[in-house]
């Protein structure tokens, strides 16, 4: 799960367009149908954006920023059910760079930040900086996948914002989230059961299908992160032929889509979690959590245990938010994306505040941390987690008898105290349909850059080396010595950016797998 830290700093997303019964886009050019273009399909694969700002309000600020960076926004009808392409549709949105080297032009390059469910109409502000000068010759592209953002948002109408809670420090407390994410699951079929069925990769891979056709291209080049990475993957097989540059950062193995993703993460998770509190005991005159590992992560336990016997009450008014021994390892956990002195000091200063509050003292929380715990725990999260959950749930089966979760619970929490009981809990997919469709498998091979760094707390390591395996006309880039989660454009290694940018400009793979080193 990638980037909700960046979704809680932006606090509140701009949300527009939606489920329409018509295309809502200026109609394609008199052209012939592509002879490879799906039966039915040929009105979407036809129709030609109608670009226009990107600005929704004078509170728009991504909207500004994509303004004054150059960029347009449009939208491309996808149908809702590609079974039934003639019924309803969703208006999908999604922004331009143009390339400015028109002369040397490569091609369109189409992003996904992944989450699942994070919003990409941004990501090419992001991604045309770390291209550097290679961002000439190409259209960039963010993609609103569907239900996403401004592409027609689906919305559960949760109390919280994600249903990603610990199961606790007892049975009791197990018991009560099994209750709980009932109840969420519950409400997401009250509120979106016409929807929930088509949230899978599969369809959002056939959106993207749709998505090239309408700006005119043959094949098109992608850059998908974390998740997005498995959407890449999908598309490679479900579209053969149709694609140009590939690169896939930090790589999710398709076995571990869907349900499977949380619990994968533990290990790598956990080993984040140390790796910081050694950090942590190196500055123990800054932030007096502990003066060795042992003791700051002993001392993060006890603040969850004390949780559980009196709910910590984390700022004032408003803006206060109880956490219990379900919520705070998740807010720990949110925090161990990244290894960067900020991302650490950002993490320490967050559980010296939780330690403060846990021991009966008043203290006062950052901004930053009252607007990541509002937007975890309180309905201005809801739309965000709602799809994070549905495409979780459309990817694959989760086991249905709470049982099964109390026993991986069970057998985790010694070796992975705090990650174990947070990411093999009971989750609403326990309690939803199953998808429609059995899972993409991979068995085309694709010409690829992968990227995975060796201590990814998000997306392990071995799922890169997994990928590349199913792949074997790929390459792997590794970065080693790095607890780091997303790096092309973000994580500022020199290595990796340049390899990345090398092959977009060229189309040529390296000729072996690279290895990189943190600086």
């Amino acid at each position: 799960m990638t980037h909700l830290r960046r979704r809680a700093a932006a606090a509140v997303l701009a949300l527009a367009a939606g489920l329409t019964t018509a295309a809502a886009t200026a109609p394609a050019a008199a052209a012939a149908p592509a002879a490879d273009t799906p039966r039915g399909l040929d009105r979407y694969y036809q129709q030609r954006p109608d670009w226009h700002t990107c600005v929704q309000g004078p509170q728009d600020q991504d909207g500004a920023a994509l303004e004054q960076a150059g960029a347009r926004c449009a939208e491309v009808t996808v149908p809702l059910d590609y079974g039934d392409p003639g019924a309803r549709t969703v208006t999908l949105a999604l922004s331009r760079i143009k390339a400015t080297d028109t002369r040397h032009r490569i091609g369109t390059l189409l992003l996904n930040d992944g989450g699942p469910g994070s919003p990409t109409l941004s990501a090419p502000l992001r991604v045309h900086a770390a291209m550097k000068d290679t961002a000439a010759r190409f259209d960039i592209v963010g993609l609103d996948p569907r239900f996403v953002g401004r592409s027609a948002p689906l919305d559960c109408g949760w109390p919280i914002g994600f249903s990603i809670t610990s199961s606790g420090t007892s049975r009791t407390s197990f018991e009560r989230q099994v209750g709980f994410q009932r109840d969420l699951a519950a409400k997401c079929r009250s509120a979106a059961a016409d929807l929930l069925p088509y949230a899978s990769t599969r369809d959002a891979a056939r959106d993207m299908d749709i998505v090239r056709g309408a700006l005119g291209e043959r094949r098109i080049s992608y850059l998908g992160l974390s998740y997005g990475t498995y959407l890449g993957t999908v598309y490679t097989q479900m579209f053969p032929g149709r694609y140009d540059r590939v690169v896939l950062d930090s790589a999710l193995a398709p076995a571990h889509a869907g349900p499977a993703l949380l619990p994968n993460m533990a290990p790598e998770s956990e080993q984040a979690f140390a790796d910081w509190a050694d950090w942590v005991a190196r500055r123990n005159d800054t932030y007096g959590l502990g003066r060795t590992r042992e003791e700051v992560v002993a001392g993060v336990l006890r603040t969850v245990a004390a949780a559980g016997t009196r709910p910590l009450v984390v700022g004032t008014g408003a803006d206060a938010v109880e956490l219990d021994d379900t919520r705070v390892p998740m807010v720990v956990f949110m925090n161990l994306a990244g290894d960067s002195d900020a991302d650490r000091a950002s993490l320490a200063e967050l559980v010296a505040t939780l330690t403060e509050v846990a021991a009966g003292r008043p203290a006062t929380p950052s901004d930053g941390t009252t607007a990541l715990l509002r937007f975890l725990f309180t309905p201005q999260g809801s739309q965000a987690g709602s799809i994070s959950q549905a495409i979780l749930c459309a990817d694959g089966t989760a086991p249905r008898d709470p049982e099964d979760y109390w026993r991986r619970i069970e057998r985790d929490r010694a070796r992975y105290p705090l990650s174990g009981p947070l990411l093999d809990n009971i989750s609403p997919c326990a309690f939803q349909d199953g998808p429609r469709e059995a899972p993409t498998e991979v068995s085309r091979d694709a010409r690829a850059l992968i990227l995975s760094a060796t201590g990814d707390p998000r997306t392990p390591h071995r799922d890169g080396v997994t990928l590349h395996g199913l792949l074997p006309g790929s390459r792997l880039l590794t970065l080693r010595g790095a607890n780091q989660h997303g790096l092309y454009g973000t994580y500022g290694n020199a290595c990796v950016d340049d390899t990345v940018n090398a092959y977009l400009a060229s189309g040529r793979l390296p000729k072996a797998d690279v290895t990189c080193t943190k600086a």
